[in-house]
């Protein structure tokens, strides 16, 4: 086989495989822990549309950045939030973090 056919049928077996992770895995990995299989959301800030708008950061809601998403589950001594995320360091990570460049707060 030509070496096109096979990354077609490459790309075709991984479409049949919503739990197959792709490299820049984020937004697959909230999907993952929110239930949200839709490859569409493996795009970060794809998740700006997901569920509905948050009045502000608390525990439980997804923050978006251009490029990342996590979730809130606390909140530091210093005052920043603790966010939960994929990818974060090319592992999943919980640590404090700036919601500066924040582009959405949604609660899913």
């Amino acid at each position: 086989m030509t070496r096109a056919i096979l990354v077609v049928l490459a790309l075709l077996a991984l479409q049949g495989e919503a739990s197959a992770r792709p490299r820049a895995w984020c937004g697959w990995w909230m999907g993952q822990q929110l239930g949200k299989l839709d490859p569409s959301l493996w795009l970060a800030r794809n998740w700006a549309r997901v569920g509905s708008a948050a009045n502000g950061p608390g525990v439980g809601v997804v923050v978006v950045w251009a490029h990342h998403v996590g979730i809130i589950t606390g909140r530091a001594a210093s005052g920043e939030w603790i966010v939960k995320s994929g990818n974060d360091g090319h592992r999943v990570r919980e640590r404090p973090r700036s919601l500066a460049r924040v582009i959405a707060l949604r609660v899913p």
